[in-house]
């Protein structure tokens, strides 16, 4: 029974991911970056009064005691934050077939970085999957005529903020995180509506109707709510099978993006789409290959290190 109602808030949790690209093509009349800086603010609204509701305020309490660790949650806070902004840019600017790529490349990229960053060696299958994808998207992108810059942020930001997230802390929950990395990131998104008035410009977020106020209103809600079902998942299933759940986000956002949104979908972007795709099977196989093995050792032997690889699973935005 929990396994099921782990893979219930699972599937949960990513299925509302994969259905941002509709949610926030609602707002495409604001500009995508006044956007985030609200998203921020009602998020904070909403988990300061969940907090305070469900009374968990050990977790606050300790991260803001220590400099260390509220300092990780600084770094994590930024990159989350670039991360929804990239993220909210290709939304209203149409380019949502980008942004499924940017998390479909995501896991490959996390492999990348615990190669970089915590100097893992990779099996030759795992150097195989990342070659392919690499020059898949690198010719792609030279007969498209366009890098696709936004899919690699959306990566490297969010590789670089599990990364990140690991080191603040792996004992946090997650509305108690978000709290504090959205409390962090208010004064940032109070610069850059500052900057945005400064430049020339003016704030247009409640000058088009209900009909684009309310889901703006309603955007913090939308972030929290798919990372506490994500935070319910963690804690029923083991990570792999998350692993393998959090393909439904960039697969439903390609599906809406091509079918509903009619993006073009020249030959030159399926050649970065399908060596990705190939790169992640691979990549898929190789780690269930792995798990297999693990499992048919004998009783006594040393478990092998959990490597990146392995544990490539984090929230979407």
């Amino acid at each position: 029974m929990t396994n099921r109602s782990g893979y219930f808030y699972g599937v949960a949790a990513y299925l509302w991911w994969g259905a941002f690209p509709l949610f926030f093509t609602l707002l495409s009349p604001i500009d995508p970056l006044e956007i985030v800086p609200w998203r921020v603010m009602t998020a904070v609204v909403f988990c300061v009064i969940a907090v305070v509701v469900m009374r968990s305020f050990g977790a606050l309490t300790r991260v803001f005691k220590s400099p260390k660790q509220l300092g990780w949650f600084a770094v994590s806070s930024i990159l989350l934050y670039a991360n929804w902004q990239i993220f909210v840019i290709a939304i209203v600017t149409g380019q949502i077939l980008e942004a499924s790529l940017g998390y479909f490349i995501n896991p490959l990229m996390t492999v990348f970085i615990g190669v970089l960053v915590r100097r893992e060696r990779l099996r030759r299958a795992q150097w195989a999957a990342v070659g392919i994808a690499s020059t898949g998207v690198i010719i792609g992108a030279i007969a498209y005529g366009s890098f696709p810059w936004l899919a690699l942020g959306l990566a490297v930001t969010f590789a670089l903020y599990g990364a990140v997230r690991k080191q603040a802390s792996e004992d946090i929950d997650p509305l108690s995180g978000l709290t504090v990395e959205t409390l962090v990131a208010l004064p940032v998104a109070a610069l850059q509506l500052l900057a945005l008035v400064l430049l020339g410009g003016s704030l247009t977020a409640f000058t088009h109707g209900p009909a684009v106020t309310i889901p703006l209103l309603l955007s913090g809600v939308a972030t929290a709510i798919p990372l506490l079902l994500f935070g319910a998942a963690n804690r029923r299933l083991p990570l792999s099978h998350l692993g393998f759940i959090q393909f439904l986000t960039p697969i439903l956002g390609f599906l809406s993006g091509y079918f509903i949104f009619h993006e073009e979908m020249p030959l030159a972007r399926w050649i970065g789409f399908v060596a990705v795709w190939i790169a992640l099977v691979i990549l898929v196989t190789d780690m269930v290959v792995a798990m297999r093995r693990s499992r048919a050792r004998p009783v006594g032997t040393r478990e092998p290190e959990v490597t990146t690889a392995e544990i490539a699973t984090q929230p979407a935005p």
